[in-house]
């Protein structure tokens, strides 16, 4: 005597639990042909309806516990981490982006050597606080104003850095900081998207010998003082706050011109480093009589001796001895703000 089918299909999603709506129907359908047909699997066709309405009652239970929506967030983010997950990228390290380009969303990198060419370097991260996330925009604004200031202290000699290299960055999106993710990567990439980078940009502590760091971190202190000059334009609009950064940038030279230990810089570059230290204290002693000016045409008359003697220009005989760069980048050429051979602080009186 045959075994009915129906019987054997209704046990077997009984037991898988698949559908069990359906292995409870093919049951009912299977008891009914076989008290026609004659056939076997009576037993096998009850045990098929009695799991599967066991199924069918537990699917009850997932969807009145909201059960099945936690199963569809499992599956929906088990399903964005094989495709879009955030990845993990370290300091110093450099990579190509799998598009070839830094916009965009990006799922995954490969990890290349900075030897050779690459798209970019990762130059610094940090994390974003917690809370709800804030917004396409005010991700970016952060990432902007945060990786702007921490790529001086990654490469502390911005005239290594090359005219075509800008600032870029990773964020996290509004589906991986769901997932915990509060990450931002600051990298450095080629202005031609379809360019590239060769060679690591870092230059820090980590890298540097201890007369080249001293003198990068003594020039990058006197940079960020020129660089809070008050927002007024001119010195005429804002007399008072543009004093009041003269002084300050008279005590920034003369606290970095005391700090500076030339006289333990090797031999070749101890005596230009001595004279920059001096025409330091020379500007110092200008930018405080700025702070004292009664006017703006006074102020105007030492703000310019002052700069002049730190023009980055005389700083080029100290690098080199140094071993460090010797260009300056096309936005220092004829300024002559530039603290200590930096950044000039570009304003107009």
């Amino acid at each position: 005597m045959p075994v009915n089918g129906l019987a054997i299909a209704a046990l077997v999603l009984g037991i898988l639990c698949f559908v069990p709506a359906v292995g409870l129907v093919l049951g009912i359908v299977a008891l009914v042909q076989i008290k026609k047909r004659g056939e076997r699997g009576k037993g096998m066709a009850v045990g098929g309806m009695v799991m599967s309405s066991i199924g069918i009652g537990l699917l009850a239970l997932v969807v009145a516990t909201g059960g099945a929506r936690d199963f569809w967030d499992g599956f929906r983010d088990a399903a964005n981490d094989s495709g879009g997950a955030a990845f993990s990228l370290e300091v110093g390290e450099c990579f190509d982006t799998l598009s070839g380009s830094l916009g965009g969303l990006a799922f995954d990198v490969d990890k290349v050597p900075c030897e050779g060419e690459h798209d970019a370097e990762v130059f610094a991260d940090f994390p974003m606080g917690d809370g709800d996330y804030p917004g396409d925009s005010a991700v970016a604004d952060t990432a902007d104003q945060r990786c702007d200031l921490l790529q001086n202290t990654y490469a502390m000699d911005s005239w290594a850095v090359p005219d075509d290299v800008d600032v870029y960055f990773f964020t996290p999106t509004a589906q991986s900081w769901r997932r915990g993710d509060r990450e931002i990567s600051c990298l450095f990439g080629n202005t031609d998207e379809k360019g590239s980078l060769t060679g690591s940009l870092r230059n820090d502590q980590l890298t540097l010998d201890p007369d080249q760091y001293s003198y990068l971190s003594a020039a990058r202190a006197i940079d960020n003082m020129l660089d809070s000059a008050p927002r007024a334009e001119y010195v005429e609009d804002d007399l008072p706050g543009y004093k009041e950064w003269a002084g300050k940038v008279a005590e920034r030279l003369e606290w970095e011109a005391d700090g500076l230990p030339v006289q333990r810089f090797a031999p070749a570059a101890a005596k230009p480093a001595a004279a920059l230290v001096k025409d330091m204290e020379r500007s110092a002693k200008e930018w405080a009589k700025a702070a004292d000016a009664p006017d703006a045409d006074t102020f105007h008359t030492h703000y310019e001796k002052a700069v002049k003697l730190i023009d980055p220009r005389k700083t080029v005989t100290t690098r080199k001895a140094l071993g460090l760069a010797t260009t300056p980048p096309k936005y220092d050429e004829g300024d002559a703000s530039g603290g200590g051979g930096e950044d000039g602080a570009g304003i107009e009186v």
